[in-house]
């Protein structure tokens, strides 16, 4: 009898650490806009993979990709915000309405290759972490994208050639741009796109090489501009009292995976925009060159955008752009 009871009790109790092992255990929903396939979220994989190791499986984050949470993305600060997801990528450009620090990445041949564009990640990297912490988040870590090029059922060589060109864009400045080349701008959701090149709504898209993989551009599309009018970049965002509900350890672990996320994003991306235009072209894709020419021109007519921009912008925002500009000797 005594031993049942001890039994009894010693399965109690394991029982009752189980549970407390249980209960001790964090799980997040990460979301996603993108296909499991984008490379944005298979940093979101990754992040969570590496969390899980470091933590022991005391977080575990789980990625909801292809938009399946039901967010689009220009409400995301919002979203993150009030804790209606602990987790998410976002598109800075996408969120940029909500807060203007944010629009620097926005400025069209800004930055003018993927060395800028970490120049101006690190640039801008205290200011976007000010913007965020008002925002009751934290940002784990930023995320870049093969630079926008323009995606045409006609080959482009020159501006006069993109006058009348329906574009789909996805920010204020990239509407600006094809106003400037004399163009109509779409301000189209990613999931319309397809459709709307089939039909003829648009007949061109600004965009970026894994983005038109995503999208299977090659049966609506025929050429390729790589013009880097932008080089655009996401940050993974955590909601703060989200974070410090977390141990000191687990936030450490946690920070210390944004790090190391961000550091292997930025050295992968050259090679990922060489793959991802290889995939294209071996579909069909016929990639036209941006001769000396066609660049000068294109970052003529768009100047406007950047001096209203910079007319326009807060002191911190100025300090930001003219800290960027002295890196580059510019």
């Amino acid at each position: 009898m005594k031993k049942m009871l001890h039994l009894a009790l010693a399965c109690l109790l394991a029982a009752g650490l189980t549970a407390t092992k249980i209960e001790a255990k964090t799980t997040w929903n990460a979301n996603s806009v993108w296909p499991p396939s984008n490379h944005q979220t298979l940093a979101l994989d990754e992040l969570a993979a590496k969390v899980k190791e470091k933590t022991g499986g005391e977080l575990e984050i789980v990625v909801n990709s292809g938009g399946a949470l039901g967010f689009k993305g220009p409400e995301l600060l919002k979203v993150v915000r009030d804790g209606l997801v602990p987790l998410s990528d976002m598109l800075i450009s996408g969120v940029a309405g909500e807060d203007k620090v944010f629009e620097i990445v926005t400025l069209p041949f800004l930055a003018r290759d993927f060395a800028e564009a970490k120049i101006l990640n690190e640039t801008a990297r205290p200011y976007f972490d000010r913007a965020a912490e008002k925002w009751g988040q934290k940002i784990l870590f930023i995320s870049p994208w093969p630079g926008a090029g323009l995606w045409t059922k006609n080959k482009v060589t020159s501006v006069a050639e993109m006058k009348g060109l329906k574009t789909r864009t996805y920010d204020k400045n990239g509407a600006l741009v094809v106003e400037a080349t004399g163009g109509t701008p779409y301000a189209l959701a990613f999931s319309e796109v397809y459709s709307a090149l089939a039909t003829g709504v648009i007949d061109s898209v600004i965009t970026s090489t894994p983005t038109a993989v995503d999208a299977k551009f090659w049966e609506v599309l025929k050429y390729y501009e790589p013009l880097n009018i932008t080089i655009a970049t996401d940050m993974i965002n955590v909601n703060l009292k989200a974070f410090n509900k977390l141990d000191q350890k687990t936030q450490e672990a946690l920070v210390a995976a944004g790090r190391e996320m961000e550091e292997i994003m930025w050295d992968k991306v050259v090679a990922l925009d060489r793959e991802k235009e290889e995939l294209c072209v071996q579909n069909g894709i016929e990639v036209v060159p941006v001769s000396p020419e066609y660049q000068q021109e294109i970052a003529a007519v768009t100047e406007k955008i950047r001096t209203d921009w910079l007319a326009g912008a807060s002191p911190e925002a100025k300090a930001m752009y003219e800290e960027f500009m002295a890196k580059v000797k510019r």
